[in-house]
């Protein structure tokens, strides 16, 4: 292996070799307390660390970085305190995952390191967002995110490569090629030469560099990040190296050939340097086990002092209260001063005056700038508010939610428009797996709202016209909101907008040009979590929201003899508990009506809560009315017999004479 030494200064060829020997030195005293049974788990990164240390010394400290399971490196170039890694390694206080999560899987605002989840995949696209917030900012900033060669697989990968193209984002992605996808060789991944060939299909300057050689490495790194600064654009990065141990320690190496695993021992990042080094007369035998021996003294210092910390310490409530961010809304009151508007319009107005209050929020979805949306909801706002914040998106749903939530890690704020909520499966994964548990993981915040056209009514078949509440209220961490009428959906969308959680807000289609309301002319909040008490009656509690609130207005209106409590729940996450308890304790009986299908809905969980709580004070069975367990079908009369609304009449009835 050939080190091209005069390419750097003395001072920097030392500094590169210490960026490499101190991960090394950790890392073989974790493995020795893996074998002790004092640690669970241990992902190696021994043979790579030329890449971390010469990618990293190219970075400034408030560049963000997003690393993987093998780049300790990138962890000890920031100076993060050891005794901090190591109690995040044993679930303790110090760590910064309160031992919520483990190894590499947390981030710190502190040192700008967004760490990965183990889907890999998303964590590209939030560099795309980081990136994006500091080019709308026109500073001067990149960012860096890493993957292995199996990452490079995944649908988001090219999906985060394909936006940070179009829209020239200043991302780094650095592919560390190391062999196997734990224990998938690369010929079984991929069926191009190089990953770094992909880079043309993405219209994307790539380079291959040696990922053993830490000058190579050094050298090109920072010819890179000095041009894209001044330039800003993404790069594609191979870095061919080689995965000398398990995928995790307890995986073994048993799949590599002995003649592979035996050529790239030779070629350890380490020991040719500290070679290259002593032939150059820049480093000495007693220089080598001076570092060595500062490192291992510092390790156990900082050991110690992580041993002798109390075990973590937790209680329900905190548990409970660190899931979202805490958040005091505010309290802005409606204007007397109304319009007779759709909800569609109210929608567009508490958008656009979001827009004109935050100039920080951007608003990314397909179609949304200059056509206006499919539903022409942001018609004009590019007008108003630019391309850079009202911007279109190519198709992956996926990539543009990860996005979000990169604006969020870098101070901003996101609406997501997904063109019908159906097609939030396609971008599924980094709602419920990052933006849900982001603040419980690592306490940073999700300020992202995904607004979702949904609802049947409209013949729109069965990949138009669903209503998928309950994939969200399943999941800790989000908020979902879903008014039924345009005043509430104005209010109720600024509230969600200035919440710094991350919020799905439902907005059904079928609303959107028939409902109209008095809706204020002003910049004001509706509180997430309380309903409203539409109706009052003592006999029947009737629970619904989104389009069974006029469903069931039209039903009450026709058989004005029932005395009904009509409560619009309005969020679904936080529910307003109360109101529906205290109701249904008046009444002694409660009907759940919800557009989604049967099983498993938002109706099944509130007829249980009533079960439990209001049990003495029922004087009926607690009924509910869906839709039926099939996908929506697009013909009228199917569609008319799949929906709840035509059996609502009667249930209610019967439930009256029960």
């Amino acid at each position: 292996m050939e080190f091209q030494l005069d390419k750097i200064n003395p001072t920097k060829a030392i500094d590169l070799y210490r960026g490499m020997l101190k991960p090394r030195v950790i890392e073989n005293k974790m493995l020795t307390l893996l074998r002790q049974g004092k640690i669970s788990k241990w992902f190696s990164g021994i043979g790579q660390e030329a890449i971390a240390a010469g990618v990293m010394q190219n970075l400034n400290n408030d560049e963000y970085v997003l690393p993987m399971h093998r780049n300790l490196g990138v962890f000890t170039s920031r100076e993060i305190p050891l005794y901090r890694l190591f109690e995040q390694w044993q679930g303790k206080a110090n760590g910064f995952t309160k031992g919520r999560d483990r190894s590499f899987h947390f981030g710190t605002q502190e040192y700008h390191i967004v760490g990965m989840i183990s889907h890999l995949g998303p964590q590209l696209g939030v560099a795309d967002g980081i990136a994006l917030a500091h080019k709308l900012r026109n500073e001067k900033k990149l960012t860096a995110v890493f993957t292995g060669e199996g990452g490079t697989s995944e649908g988001d990968f090219h999906e985060a490569l394909n936006v940070a193209s179009v829209w020239q984002l200043p991302v780094l992605f650095c592919v560390e090629n190391n062999g196997y996808g734990l224990s998938t060789p690369t010929n079984e991944q991929y069926n191009c030469e190089n990953i770094a060939d992909r880079g043309v299909g993405y219209g994307m300057e790539s380079h291959i560099i040696d990922g053993n050689n830490v000058v190579e490495v050094f050298t090109k790194m920072k010819e890179i990040t000095e041009s894209v600064r001044e330039n800003p654009r993404p790069i594609l990065i191979e870095f061919k190296t080689f995965r000398r141990r398990g995928h995790e320690e307890a995986s073994g190496t048993k799949y590599v050939p002995e003649d592979l695993m035996a050529y790239w021992e030779k070629r350890d990042p380490i020991e040719n340097y500290e070679k290259a080094l002593m032939d150059a007369d820049l480093l000495t035998k007693e220089d080598q086990k001076k570092f060595t021996d500062e490192f291992n003294e510092e390790i156990k210092t900082h050991l110690k002092k992580a041993n002798n910390a109390p075990p973590i310490e937790s209680s329900i409530e905190e548990e409970l209260a660190d899931v979202y961010q805490g958040f005091e809304p505010k309290n802005l009151p409606a204007s007397t001063e109304t319009n007779h508007i759709r909800f569609v319009d109210a929608i567009s107005e508490a958008l656009k005056m979001a827009m004109q209050k935050n100039d920080n929020l951007v608003i990314m979805g397909q179609d949304v700038a200059d056509y206006g949306g499919v539903f022409k909801i942001t018609e004009g706002f590019v007008d108003e508010f630019g391309k850079e914040r009202v911007r279109n998106t190519p198709i992956c749903e996926s990539a543009i939610v990860s996005a979000a939530m990169g604006l969020s890690i870098n101070k901003m704020k996101a609406v997501v428009e997904m063109q019908f909520g159906d097609f939030v499966s396609s971008g599924f994964n980094p709602i419920v797996n990052y933006l849900a548990k982001i603040h419980y993981r690592w306490n940073q915040n999700a300020d992202v709202v995904v607004r979702m056209p949904c609802g049947a009514g409209v013949g729109a078949g069965p990949f138009h016209s669903q209503t998928n509440e309950a994939w969200f209220t399943k999941t800790p961490g989000l908020k979902v909101v879903y008014p039924a009428f345009a005043d509430d959906a104005k209010g109720l969308l600024i509230s969600a907008i200035e919440d710094p959680n991350p919020v799905m807000f439902f907005e059904h289609k079928a609303l959107y040009r028939s409902q109209r309301s008095d809706v204020p002319t002003n910049y004001y909040t509706t509180e997430l979590g309380k309903a409203n008490l539409l109706k009052e009656g003592d006999k029947i509690s009737l629970i619904t929201f989104g389009a069974g609130v006029h469903w069931a207005l039209e039903v009450l209106e026709n058989n004005s003899d029932l005395s009904v409590d009509l409560i619009d729940l309005r969020s679904l996450s936080p529910l307003d508990t109360e109101a529906i308890l205290s109701s249904v304790r008046k009444t002694g009986k409660a009907l759940i009506l919800q557009e989604d299908t049967s099983f498993g809905g938002v109706a099944s969980d509130i007829s249980a809560l009533i079960s439990k709580h209001c049990f003495e004070s029922l004087d009926g069975p607690v009924e509910t009315v869906t839709s039926l367990p099939t996908p929506v079908p697009f013909a009228g009369q199917l569609e008319d017999q799949f929906l709840g609304k035509s059996r609502l009449e009667k249930a209610l009835i019967d439930l009256a004479n029960y």
